[in-house]
């Protein structure tokens, strides 16, 4: 099994995106990249933690690759908006990868600069690459969320 930590702006629907690939076993949603210890929402939510809100996902990687992941990550937010996802704004909504090992930071790297040139985005990408750090689960009602309230997605 390998591990996968993303930042898309809100954390509900991209869990809810991931949750719908086969190969990933599980998820949840947290909050990563900051610096205060076992951050809550509401702390989150001041823009004053450095954290953002992620999803991290675990995976088989051989039902579904780290690469296809990163495509689900692209497709599913736009990374060219900084700190910022549809309504939500602050640095806790940005776009981020978190790498686990140097394939992970390599694949990133490389699926960011093939999507930068593909024109398909009109502004530049300002995902940030960077390697995961102390991942802190959120809250347990903001678990599987959108599920929960028989939703798809946010709505963004």
């Amino acid at each position: 099994m390998a591990r996968a930590t993303f930042a898309a702006g809100c954390f509900w629907g991209v869990e809810a995106a991931y949750r719908q690939v086969e190969g990933v076993l599980s998820t949840s949603v947290g909050y990563t990249g900051g610096t205060l210890e076992n951050p809550d929402y509401r702390a989150v939510c001041t823009d004053t933690t450095g954290h953002a809100e992620a999803v991290d996902i675990e995976y088989d990687p051989s039902k579904v690759t780290y690469e296809q992941l990163l495509d689900i990550f692209w497709d599913n937010h736009d990374p060219t908006t900084l700190n910022r996802q549809g309504p939500d704004f602050g640095s806790q909504y940005r776009s981020a990868v978190y790498y686990h090992d140097v394939r992970q930071e390599t694949a990133a790297r490389e699926s960011r600069e093939r999507r930068n040139v593909s024109g398909r985005y009109p502004r530049p990408i300002v995902t940030e690459i960077t390697a995961a750090s102390t991942y802190y689960r959120a809250e347990e009602y903001h678990q599987q969320y959108l599920e929960k309230r028989g939703l798809a997605h946010c709505g963004i």
